[in-house]
């Protein structure tokens, strides 16, 4: 009955006060707003990170194995599509100038409906099956003063070609691993029939590269796989660095946001001094003062938090479906070689943590008023009026 009745009046008072309450909800509500949406960019951002890195040529996960019937075996649940590629260093010159690569040949079909290596052609065009013909970086290009059109001869050693191949297109891709000292041709211009067999798997949207790779490692014991995790640990320790500022700014956020509900309860508690001195006086225990305030800021603290984040999941949903276009910042950035276009993704966390936060840190914004009203007596407050 006593919690009953100070939840009806902890209502009361904060309708009576409904401008100072709207105020200190728009507070909450843009706190939390803001951080959902933060939170679901955060997200967004790390898929568009992931999915740029992957999706340019490695795949979610790379390996080898040593005989190509055994790629057969990697088309298991979860994989959405392995790419097979055969690879050898070699020397490719022109005239005088030599250069040391590592021809890759590949399926330019497969490629081409998978990867977004062929998106990044500053010259040219990107490979066709069956035909004679390689595609080069742009820094190999013009160390062998190479334009499209010009003949390439490939061998172990200067003078001794085992193929020629013509320079159908020339790409650049910014990411170093990929311009410097690697080409491309289709797997039938592939010179040598020994070339060391490599994969490229792209696994479904929602399934762990990490599990794939554990079961990899059991059918194809031979073989060695390697997840992006492991072959991109700058990127995931960038993705483990956004997530601890992600985390630090919500924190931040509501330590402010909380200072400011606390001076405004305070300020309301000192303008209603006397009616808490007469309900003191009246029986009111300490305790029972401290729930009602507890309680106040408590109910102002949820409902802003719910509305805050029903508007933040709206938000999310609409820029999920549009997208942002930060193309403009990240011409430059290796890790938005693709598209620089992000979508951002509610998660539990993105969900759940912001409202957890504000209602957290608005309880703990009770203290300092309530500390401030107990320790009054009703004497002392009633004289003081």
């Amino acid at each position: 009955m006593r919690l009953g009745f100070l939840l009806k009046l902890s209502i009361l008072i904060l309708l009576r006060s409904w401008r100072a309450t709207a105020v200190l909800s728009f507070m909450v509500i843009s706190a939390v707003t803001a951080l959902v949406f933060l939170s679901s960019l955060a997200v967004g951002t790390n898929d568009a990170m992931i999915r740029n890195s992957t999706g340019l040529f490695s795949g979610q996960i790379t390996g080898s194995v040593d005989r190509a019937s055994e790629t057969l075996r990697l088309a298991i649940p979860g994989v959405e599509r392995v790419l097979v590629r055969r690879h050898q260093q070699m020397l490719v010159w022109q005239d005088e100038a030599v250069e040391p690569i590592l021809l890759m040949g590949v399926d330019p079909v497969a490629e081409k409906e998978n990867t977004a290596l062929w998106k990044k052609t500053v010259s040219g065009r990107y490979l066709l099956p069956g035909e004679e013909a390689i595609y080069l970086s742009e820094a190999t290009a013009q160390r062998l003063n190479l334009s499209v059109g010009g003949k390439v001869q490939l061998g172990a050693r200067p003078g001794t070609a085992l193929k020629t191949l013509t320079v159908v297109g020339i790409y650049k891709t910014g990411i170093t691993q990929l311009d410097q000292g690697m080409a491309f041709c289709p797997r039938e211009a592939f010179p040598l029939a020994d070339g060391s067999i490599a994969v490229a798997v792209f696994v479904q949207a929602g399934t762990s590269p990490d599990d794939i790779v554990a079961q990899y490692r059991h059918l194809v014991s031979a073989g060695t796989f390697t997840a992006w995790t492991e072959f991109m640990p700058d990127l995931q320790q960038l993705i483990d660095l956004d997530s601890i500022c992600m985390a630090i700014v919500m924190v931040l956020v509501f330590a402010i946001v909380s200072v400011g509900i606390s001076c405004a309860f305070l300020i309301f508690t000192l303008k209603n001094l006397r009616e808490h001195g007469i309900m003191k006086a009246m029986g009111l225990m300490s305790g029972d003062t401290a729930l009602l305030l507890v309680l106040q800021i408590g109910l102002l603290t949820l409902c802003a938090a719910l509305l805050g984040t029903v508007t933040g999941v709206a938000a999310v949903t609409l820029c999920a479906h549009i997208g942002i276009d930060i193309s403009a910042f990240t011409s430059h950035n290796q890790y938005f070689a693709v598209s620089g276009v992000l979508y951002p993704r509610l998660t539990a966390t993105a969900l759940f943590t912001p409202p957890l936060l504000a209602l957290v840190f608005g309880l703990a914004a009770a203290v300092w008023p309530t500390l401030y009203i107990i320790r009054k007596n009703p004497a002392d407050i009633l004289r003081s009026v």
